[in-house]
């Protein structure tokens, strides 16, 4: 069992740590004078130096003042009227040391003041960069819908003899630089791309894709490389496929049958559907559209039909 202190051992307890305590503080103090005092040391040998170059320069001189036979009278004369100058060592190193000391304050202040002007110049392009995106997500995005693979920039370079103009480019351009197309199925074109005049009710009058007359059956191959995002066999297009690379889709509707499924990864020229006559339809055809976003392309400006 643990012996209960008196008052008086607590007391001497206490006194011998702190007298520890106190101890290590003094080696920790002693140990930074000695730094302090290596490094006065250091000054003091760069000193000593100088005053021996100093002496040595006297000495040289002595000698030229007291060789008659080796040195002309003008020089020795020379060497007198210096050597008569009073050299003040000290000040001159002082002088040297304060002048060190503000030239390396002054490279410090440049450096800093040029960091601070680089931060400021990167936040000023940061903030810019931040509000032209927000503006375009804004405009593309009118009423809340999130469009995906949004494109920030098309961007053509056009030359007029050495002067370059950088140049938009249109859907149509953007779609034919950077994507590979072949026709999904031959026929024959029934029905163009956009307004058309017709008079049955299931027709839409906006077309907006091309129609190609194919016997039921024939089949359908993609027209470019993508993932299938909608395979469905519901609504006004009928059996229908949509294929999609970045923000660029491809429609195939009306067919009889389909082959793949959504989220299958699609070759270009891959068999993916048969022609057929389902949904709004008048007769066996292909329904082909494509789309960059929301926006509907004239099938005729990429491909030959």
């Amino acid at each position: 069992m643990e012996r209960t202190l008196t008052p008086e051992e607590k007391i001497r307890r206490a006194e011998e740590i702190y007298a520890r305590r106190r101890s290590g503080y003094t080696r920790n103090r002693v140990a930074t004078v000695n730094v302090s005092e290596e490094k006065n040391y250091g000054l003091l040998k760069k000193m000593i130096l100088q005053i021996l170059i100093c002496l040595l320069i006297y000495f040289i001189f002595y000698l030229i003042q007291n060789s008659n036979y080796v040195f002309s009278e003008d020089v020795i004369n020379k060497a007198k009227e210096i050597l008569s100058y009073d050299i003040d060592l000290q000040g001159m190193y002082t002088q040297f040391v304060d002048g060190f000391s503000n030239w390396n304050s002054e490279n410090v202040n440049a450096n800093v003041q040029t960091n601070i002007i680089n931060t400021n110049t990167v936040n000023e392009i940061q903030q810019t960069n931040t509000i032209n995106l927000e503006n375009t997500l804004s405009q593309n995005a009118i009423g809340g819908a999130q469009l995906q693979n949004v494109v920030m920039e098309d961007i053509q370079v056009s030359a007029d003899g050495d002067n370059k103009q950088e140049e938009p480019l249109t859907d149509d351009e953007y779609i034919k630089t950077n994507f590979s197309l072949i026709k999904p199925v031959e026929g024959v074109v029934s029905s163009e791309f956009g307004l058309r005049d017709v008079a049955n009710p299931i027709v839409s009058k906006n077309h907006t894709g091309i129609d190609i007359a194919a016997n039921t059956g024939t089949v359908i191959k993609a027209a470019m490389d993508g993932t299938v995002t909608v395979s469905s066999t519901v609504g006004e297009y009928g059996y229908h496929i949509k294929i999609t690379n970045g923000d660029v889709s491809t429609l195939y509707a009306h067919c009889s049958k389909l082959y793949v499924k959504e989220g299958d990864v699609i070759t270009k020229g891959q068999e993916i559907a048969e022609v057929g006559s389902t949904g709004n339809s008048t007769g066996p055809h292909l329904h082909f559209e494509i789309m960059r976003g929301d926006t509907y392309i004239n099938p005729r400006n990429i491909l030959e039909f």
